[in-house]
């Protein structure tokens, strides 16, 4: 992908492609970068922004929720977590437009808050059961050590389970993260302005029915997924760690 970000369009549009470009063309990304009917600066801008605040959100909403029905045996528990998991076999493609004519009732439409909304409540229930089988696999009587040293819930949350919780936190965070920098159909039909829309979007302006400048596909796909890669990169072993939890008894 990077290799064909470096060739002419001649090249990498050619029916007999070669792994390596003939003619390296850096200034493809120079042009890509500076073009005006696709802001590239505020398209990365936007989609750093909508990710990063998904997924706090996400994780401020479902650590507490994770904790609580990990540790409290309450009415209706059980119907709640089979709602939560039903809720993953909502799309945002599908509810799209009720997504749409909500946001202009209430005058959020074309902004980043509206998509931060949309991933956050599509990827808050799945935050919610990872961190909840890591929440249950930490003793009850170490909430009632910590109690009785005094420590408060904030403390016993904060302070005593999220550090034994942490791999499962970190897996959380990636599958959120990646879950919302990758998200297109709602921000195609949300996001009308061009800098508001996220590199997911704005790949897609390179692609006509006619002609497409796959020199430009791949070099914004190459820049898309380089934060991806360096948050892969510092997280690898709690996120191995999380992912592996429970296989080995």
């Amino acid at each position: 992908m990077f290799f064909s970000s470096l060739k002419p369009k001649s090249e990498a549009t050619s029916v007999n492609p070669t792994f390596f470009p003939h003619n390296w063309n850096w200034r493809n990304y120079l042009t890509m970068w500076s073009t005006p009917e696709t802001p590239l600066p505020q398209n990365l801008i936007s989609t750093i922004v909508i990710s990063v605040l998904a997924t706090a959100l996400v994780l401020l909403v479902a650590m507490p929720a994770a904790y609580y029905t990990a540790r409290y045996r309450f009415p209706g528990r059980g119907a709640f977590m089979f709602a939560l998991l039903m809720t993953q076999m909502l799309q945002p493609a599908v509810l799209v437009a009720g997504l749409m004519q909500e946001f202009l009732a209430i005058d959020l439409q074309d902004t980043w808050l509206a998509m931060i909304l949309v991933n956050s409540a599509f990827n808050l229930s799945f935050a919610v059961w990872i961190m909840h089988s890591f929440f249950a696999s930490v003793p009850k009587e170490v909430d009632e050590a910590a109690q009785i040293d005094g420590a408060g819930q904030w403390m016993v949350l904060s302070r005593i389970n999220l550090p034994l919780v942490w791999p499962g936190i970190v897996t959380a965070v990636i599958f959120v993260f990646v879950a919302a920098w990758n998200e297109f159909a709602a921000s195609l039909v949300i996001l009308s302005s061009a800098e508001n829309q996220p590199l997911s979007v704005a790949l897609t302006k390179f692609v006509g029915q006619y002609d497409t400048s796959w020199h430009y596909v791949f070099g914004v796909s190459t820049i898309a997924i380089i934060p991806v890669v360096i948050l892969f990169a510092l997280v690898e072993k709690r996120l191995v760690g999380g992912l592996t939890a429970g296989s080995i008894k």
